[in-house]
């Protein structure tokens, strides 16, 4: 499931919701928003103001969670997150930033397929409903005209060591537009032997025919769109899925040569109950995946009008999600799962849980990754580029999206630059995220950044600290037991553009 800030309006907008737990390198959990009385300020700067406050003492942790719970936060996929991006970064630019990727610098591939056969009540994907196959050939017609344009704004072919096709469903595209995509992809891109090679999929309409060309094509990892198996939550979100079904599926996956199978499931969905998420675990363990992600459901009816269709009183509160989850994960734990940092769970053999365990996870917009490349390229309607300079994304209008490659253009909407600070606050951000700690002191020798920013930084570790929600020693920060819950909040602090109030993101528990 790739995932996006719900800011972003891009590929995929299901939030992460996280679950509840001790920060290790088999831990992970959820969040919230601002801090406190102390830390729910617009912006991390403005906690300077805030110190006298924090000299009198942190909130009782009671008081300080109870806030938490019903906050909001950005998912950090990216830093800056896509509420930053605007359009003064355009086509033009972007060709540049392709233009200036090194030479021999690795990247990887995305590709967003935006159709899906029905619409899920519950989804935020930039997405399109089509059961017609002519309006997906000519998408794909139209991707081939992308690729091209990209190839020529970088120069050269670079190497690819990952590629990613999210959606939507891109198990929507034809069989035989797929074995041509590949095609063009090759000859754009030189596809490493060793290329992690994903698709999400969705179970109630993908075929063997589309899973044997797809693994002919070299897909090597699929993730699985499960949610839940709960029959009354399925019709409340219209998304019917028999197990039956899950289990073909699966078993066809395994039969063309796949060797690894994720699964998403959700908590926090409309009559949702924890009975209902602890036998959808129980139903799917059996089919042996190897990641799992458990998501927790994003109500954005702001953003998303579909989902108004909701009562509120259908929702599961914030100490029920939260028991949900906590739950979902105390038994993955115990069924040999390791918990990977806010809401995945892998197996130990997993190419995840070796690299969250050396340190070296990533976190981009498909979410949690083992993918160590800092360039990737999007390709399709809505989707993002994180360039050296900076994040570039198409326009989320199909239409507008076609217009500009029939003219020859890349579809660029907008995006943001990255600004002196930004690299040392996003992979602090980042380190959190993956890890639970981030050696503060090493990054600030390593990025140098200004006084005024050292200062910045030094308050909200110090207000983060007194609230009981990170230690720190040696200029080592780890997020506290207390604190695991509300990563997301905890990295907002050290985002100097978050706005609390500005209504763009979901609640974080």
């Amino acid at each position: 499931m790739v995932m996006l800030d719900e800011e972003g309006l891009g590929s995929r907008l299901i939030a992460p919701q996280d679950n509840p737990g001790s920060w290790s390198r088999d831990g992970g959990e959820p969040a919230a928003e601002p801090l406190s009385s102390h830390l729910d300020r617009r912006r991390p700067a403005r906690l300077a103001s805030e110190a006298s406050d924090a000299e009198r003492g942190a909130d009782p942790p009671a008081e300080v969670v109870a806030r938490l719970l019903s906050a909001k936060a950005p998912r950090y996929t990216s830093y800056p997150t896509a509420v930053q991006f605007t359009a003064d970064i355009g086509p033009d630019r972007h060709h540049r930033w392709l233009g200036a990727v090194p030479a021999g610098h690795p990247v990887s591939l995305y590709v967003h397929v935006p159709f899906c056969r029905r619409l899920c009540w519950y989804c935020g994907c930039s997405m399109k409903v089509s059961r017609r196959p002519e309006p997906i050939a000519q998408y794909a017609e139209d991707l081939e005209r992308e690729i091209a344009l990209v190839a020529n704004a970088l120069g050269r072919r670079p190497r690819v060591g990952a590629l990613h096709f999210g959606g939507g469903s891109p198990d929507s595209l034809p069989v035989e537009r797929l074995d041509r995509l590949f095609t063009v992809l090759r000859r754009a891109f030189a596809l490493e032997p060793e290329a992690e090679i994903a698709a999400e999929l969705d179970p109630s309409f993908v075929t063997r025919d589309w899973i044997f060309e797809a693994t002919r094509q070299g897909l090597n990892r699929a993730s699985v769109g499960v949610q839940t198996l709960a029959e009354p939550v399925q019709r409340a979100i219209h998304r019917p899925l028999a197990f039956e079904r899950l289990t073909d599926v699966v078993a066809s996956l395994r039969g063309a040569g796949i060797g690894a199978i994720n699964m998403d499931l959700m908590y926090g969905l409309p009559h949702q109950r924890t009975a209902d998420v602890l036998d959808t675990l129980e139903r799917v363990l059996p089919l042996a995946p190897d990641r799992l992600a458990v998501f927790g459901y994003a109500h954005v009816p702001a953003l998303r009008r579909h989902q108004t269709i909701f009562a509120p009183d259908s929702l599961p509160g914030a100490e029920a999600r939260l028991e949900q989850a906590a739950l979902a994960a105390e038994r993955l734990q115990a069924a040999g799962y390791q918990r990977i940092g806010l809401d995945h769970f892998a197996l130990p053999t997993d190419d995840l849980a070796r690299a969250h365990a050396s340190g070296a996870m990533r976190r981009n917009f498909q979410g949690y990754t083992t993918d160590q490349a800092d360039t990737l390229i999007g390709l399709g309607v809505s989707a993002i580029s994180r360039l050296p300079e900076g994040f570039a994304q198409n326009t989320a209008d199909l239409a507008a999206w076609r217009a500009a490659l029939i003219e020859d253009r890349l579809p660029t909407a907008r995006g943001v630059a990255f600004r002196p600070d930004d690299r040392l606050r996003g992979e602090l951000i980042e380190r959190l995220m993956c890890d639970g700690s981030a050696n503060l002191s090493a990054l600030l020798v390593r990025f140098s950044p200004s006084p005024e920013v050292r200062d910045e930084l030094s308050r909200a570790t110090d207000l983060l600290e007194r609230a009981g929600l990170v230690s720190v020693a040696e200029g080592r920060l780890v997020i506290t037991e207390m604190g695991a819950p509300f990563v997301r909040s905890i990295c907002a602090a050290f985002d100097v553009d978050f706005d609390p109030d500005s209504g763009r993101h979901s609640r974080a528990i």
